[in-house]
């Protein structure tokens, strides 16, 4: 007691008295089935093929990408996004290993689906990137420039061959006006109903995506400013949300979470759809590269920022660490 009675009487602090009182009034939980594993899956290699740029991820062998599916299976994650690194001498100007039945990432996807069958969902990226010679989202037209609709008409035959190969679900990442509209149509006629669109409906043109340019084989010249989002812009997203419900996106993401999380939060108050958020590689390398240097606590930072994410609004989270944490949740 102070000179001042009880004051203060109102104390917070005793609800973080020890972490059984902590646990128990947690108003944000992490469970493994929050989390979508991506992986990277490449052609004609023999061992899986280690990404210096984000240390613990690889380029995996079509072996070790089955077992990676089961490993994540059995840490109760729901997904798995799967993205296809061809040889480099199968690009072309206009990505035919995106629809080639015969393409790594279909192989991927059939191969995925015969080891873990329903039981984890086979996500499938819907892009043009891995596949062309020159390393953008879509088919570039005598200036150079991205051909929307050209584009479109590919990533109509991309979802129609990951939907034959058994994709559950299909990630347009293209950010071309229309694609979602484009690929539901492609998917019901060939009486696909049943494959869902997870959306990237907020894709911002980041600095992050470094890593996953080394992860993909990217073969990019130059930037995406002129289809991905411009950091500064809030409404631009709103619009984007807008259309992309108008069109039939099952869900929708924000992509990166990390320094867009006010658009994520803004983006799950918005809708009545599942909202993701896919943790990228600049955010996944930065933690790895920090505490590799001691600088920070490696275990404690993933789980603050994937904490972070679902608390902003994310009903799931691709992030790159979604076994691993996923299984040391449910061991505790």
């Amino acid at each position: 007691m102070t000179k001042y009675g009880s004051f203060p009487g109102t104390r917070p602090r005793r609800l973080r008295t020890s972490p059984a009182m902590r646990r128990m009034v947690a108003e944000t939980r992490l469970h493994p089935a929050d989390f979508i594993l991506p992986a990277f899956v490449r052609e004609g290699v023999s061992e899986p093929v280690p990404i210096a740029a984000m240390p613990g991820v690889v380029q995996h062998t079509r072996d070790s990408l089955k077992k990676a599916a089961v490993e994540a299976l059995e840490a109760g994650i729901s997904g798995i996004m799967l993205f296809g690194v061809p040889e480099d001498e199968k690009k072309d100007a206009v990505g035919t290993p995106g629809t080639d039945p015969d393409g790594i990432l279909q192989v991927a996807i059939r191969d995925v689906r015969a080891e873990v069958g329903d039981e984890l969902l086979v996500m499938s990226d819907l892009c043009l990137d891995e596949t062309t010679d020159h390393g953008h989202c879509g088919v570039l037209d005598e200036q150079g420039r991205v051909d929307n609709d050209a584009t479109l008409e590919r990533y109509a035959e991309m979802a129609q061959v990951q939907a034959d190969a058994g994709a559950h679900i299909v990630g347009p990442s293209g950010m071309m006006d229309g694609q979602i509209g484009v690929v539901r149509d492609a998917l019901d006629q060939i009486g696909r109903e049943d494959v869902a669109i997870l959306a990237y409906t907020v894709k911002y043109s980041s600095a992050f995506y470094g890593p996953f340019r080394e992860a993909v084989a990217s073969s990019l010249k130059g930037d995406r400013k002129t289809y991905q989002q411009d950091p500064a812009n809030v409404r631009e997203s709103m619009r984007e949300l807008a259309l992309d419900l108008e069109e039939g996106a099952d869900m929708v993401m924000v992509k990166p979470a990390g320094p867009y999380l006010d658009i994520l939060a803004k983006v799950a108050d918005s809708v009545d759809v599942p909202v993701a958020a896919y943790q990228i590689s600049g955010e996944y390398a930065m933690i790895e590269g920090a505490a590799e240097k001691g600088w920070i606590d490696r275990d404690r930072a993933i789980l603050e920022t994937l904490t972070g994410i679902k608390r902003a609004g994310a009903q799931n989270i691709l992030t790159y660490w979604a076994t691993e944490v996923a299984q040391k949740l449910g061991r505790q």
